[in-house]
């Protein structure tokens, strides 16, 4: 380990914290937790502790304190000198995400920039109602946090990075989220060096704790890594965070400062008195609720005179009613701001701050916009978030296909009412400069939606596109069609799931399907058939059912199967295809009420657990109870309506007769064998009203065969007996 650690030293980037990080599932120090919580709130001091363990790291982290102890002597504790400058700190928030809520909104990374411009100011109200023996002692430092705007290669950006890796949720090893970053996020791929910008990284999980980060010292002083980790939960205080949660980077910035928790800086709270080496903040072995009268130590006498309450208010504490920092604290986090040696020195420097566009007012730079949704059914509405950095005050938009088709509202909300694909484009200004931005297919708007019985055996794609079917994946391979094996014929929709990483999420979603015409005397059924086989006994992946009555707005789990569920004990070592007993019919039947309209659509998810490949076909959509069987569209709801094949069973040929709903109406007649192989295809132009179709089968051999009826929103499937 010591070869591995002195070796890292010399790195401009520590990738790999595997020295400071447990390999083994993570068992929670409930020691170390706030009541109602499910995570330690700071583990600064552990990775500290495991940092210093190394005697490379320890020897290095002992010499760059020692240069701070000597730039705070020289102040000789007079507060009121040092804040004669204001200090200028360049945050980056680089978001860690697998698509999933961890990928928090920029207003909630903003309100989290707001908290800490607050805190530091002592403008934060509460800081009104401090204890009285600890009001001639609050401090504001002075301090303030803005966004850098400059990228390491210069590249204007909004202060914000995202990247989409499984690695959010391996909170075990930092170095590993790091790097994730570096290679995969959305603006610069690089280091984005630690003595230059105050790194945040937002994560879904960073090791059981709410928050953590290094003192200065120990590091090289442009690791990327010598910044601040903060779970997504515990951002600002909206979206999935909460006031009870929004100081958490308050409290870990004090830490990137060298402050140590209030107890000291080597042990959870409770435990014992410690040494937090600023004198006027009462010794204490910390409290993890708001106790205002706790008096844990007597060792405080040397600066207050007597015994003090403890300064349970204290951003460094753990209590729910944090609110301030001492004199002495802000003495040592501005003194912290001027050490060479940790890089600190330099993030705050004129030259540095002008380099990462932390200067001056903002100039607008780039056009950029978001949609919560980018596919809807006609007739909904949109509403676009301008997201253009860093200062536009005017924006003119196009929404080809839209209705308005032109707006100069910041974010509009446009009405989309045909079917098609449409682009967007925004231009921006900050009234001297333009910037325009353009994506071609922005949005899709379904096509009407198809009736029920609804049929889906995949024998006529090669691949999957819009508007039929949706594919979004965030690992190496998505949902894609297979021609090699079905359940019905030689097609299903195959997820490659074999030596996936874990925890990547790969969603199949439908198009919109009419479910308005059924009542409760019918209820709904919808069945799909599949094939899957865990790898080993510890297999974990998961696939869910999920449904929308809003034309995907909002989705709702129907069904969970889990890897045991859907395999049992049978395991496959090596990349698995199906025999055709091994598929398995599901059956859903709780697509209740809420979901009979004409927007209804479906969606398969799954979440990879080191499994093996896993295989649908056959989803059939019908009124009624549930059938092992397939339910097909004759003579039943849909376009095409009184349809009928005969003679069945057929000598020379068949006669399909049908009444279609409107004129000139091409479809297309593929005569299938059982195993799905297409024998020969029929263009129609279907007449509005009564059709008759002659269909030769004098070339077959005795047998059953399908006759699929296919039209560009719907298809229906016949079947005949060849004598």
């Amino acid at each position: 380990m010591k070869k591995e650690l002195s070796t890292l030293l010399t790195l401009t980037l520590c990738l790999s914290f595997s020295a400071f990080s447990q390999t083994h599932e993570r068992t929670l120090d409930k020691e170390n937790m706030r009541p109602g919580e499910q995570v330690e709130y700071c583990i600064t001091h552990k990775k500290m502790n495991q940092l210093l363990s190394d005697p490379v790291r320890a020897k290095q982290f002992d010499k760059e304190q020692q240069e701070f102890n000597n730039a705070l002597l020289l102040k000789k504790g007079d507060n009121s000198t040092t804040k004669a400058t204001e200090y200028t700190i360049p945050v980056v928030f680089h978001v860690l995400h697998n698509g999933g809520p961890e990928n928090i909104s920029k207003e909630q990374i903003l309100s989290a920039l707001n908290i800490l411009n607050r805190d530091f100011a002592m403008l934060n109200q509460d800081t009104l109602s401090i204890q009285p023996q600890f009001q001639n002692i609050r401090s504001k430092a002075d301090i303030k946090f803005v966004l850098a705007t400059k990228a390491p290669n210069g590249a204007c950006f909004s202060g914000i990075t995202r990247t989409q890796s499984v690695e959010t949720f391996n909170g075990e090893d930092g170095g590993a989220q790091v790097s994730a970053i570096v290679s995969g996020n959305d603006v610069y791929n690089g280091t984005w060096p630690g003595n230059k910008y105050l790194n945040i990284f937002i994560c879904k999980n960073i090791g059981g704790a709410a928050g953590y980060t290094f003192n200065p010292g120990g590091w090289s002083a442009s690791s990327m890594g010598n910044g601040i980790w903060v779970l997504s939960t515990y951002v600002g205080d909206m979206g999935t965070s909460s006031l009870n949660t929004s100081r958490t980077l308050t409290h870990e910035v004090g830490h990137w400062l060298n402050l140590s928790h209030v107890w000291g800086g080597t042990n959870n709270p409770g435990v014992s008195c410690g040494n937090d080496a600023v004198a006027d903040t009462p010794a204490c072995i910390g409290s993890t609720s708001c106790s205002l009268n706790s008096n844990t130590c007597s060792s405080d006498n040397a600066y207050w005179g007597f015994d003090q309450v403890d300064n349970v208010e204290n951003y460094m504490d753990y209590s729910y009613c944090s609110k301030m920092f001492t004199e002495g604290q802000v003495s040592r986090m501005r003194t912290a701001l001027t050490i060479s040696s940790t890089g600190r020195a330099n993030v705050v420097s004129a030259a540095n701050l002008a380099a990462v566009g932390a200067t001056g007012a903002p100039t607008l730079c780039a056009a950029k916009f978001s949609a919560v949704r980018r596919v809807i059914c006609a007739g909904e509405s949109l509403q676009f978030v301008d997201e253009s950095f860093n200062a536009a005050n005017g924006w003119n938009w196009s929404f080809a296909g839209g209705s308005p088709a032109t707006s100069t509202a910041q974010n509009p909300t446009i009405t989309y009412n045909t079917p098609g694909t449409y682009a967007v484009q925004l231009e921006a200004t900050d009234g001297s400069a333009s910037n325009t931005a353009t994506i071609a297919g922005y949005v899709t708007v379904l096509p009407a939606a198809t009736g029920i019985p609804y049929y889906e055996s995949f024998e006529t794609f090669s691949n999957f596109t819009s508007p039929d079917w949706f594919v979004s994946n965030t690992g190496e391979n998505p949902w894609a069609v297979t021609t090699t094996v079905g359940k019905t014929g030689t097609h299903s929709a195959k997820l490659e799931n074999f030596d996936q990483t874990q925890h990547q999420v790969d969603e199949l979603e439908s198009r919109s399907i009419d479910l308005s015409g059924i009542t409760s005397a019918t209820n709904v059924t919808l069945s799909f058939r599949y094939a899957y086989r865990k790898r080993t006994s510890t297999s974990n992946d998961v696939l869910k059912l999920l449904a929308s009555k809003d034309c995907g707005e909002v989705w709702d789990i129907r069904r969970t199967f889990t890897a045991s569920t859907m395999s049992g004990s049978n395991l496959a070592a090596t990349a698995w295809t199906p025999s055709p007993a091994d598929w398995i019919t599901a059956h859903v039947t709780n697509i209740t009420s809420a979901y009979w309209n004409e927007n209804f659509r479906f969606k398969f998810q799954f979440t990879a657990g080191g499994g093996n490949n896993l295989y649908i076909d056959d989803i059939n959509i019908y009124s009624g109870d549930p059938s092992d069987n397939i339910v097909l569209g004759v003579n039943d709801l849909g376009s095409f309506q009184d349809i009928n094949l005969y003679p069945n069973p057929a000598d020379h040929e068949v006669q399909i007769s049908f009444s279609s709903p409107i004129g000139n109406n091409p479809l297309k007649f593929a005569i299938t064998d059982l195993a799905g192989k297409t024998i020969r295809t029929i263009p129609v132009n279907a007449h509005e009203g009564s059709n008759l179709v002659f269909i030769e089968t004098t070339d077959l051999s005795a047998g059953t065969y399908l006759i699929k009826m296919i039209s560009s929103s719907e298809e229906k499937t016949l079947t005949f007996v060849k004598k």
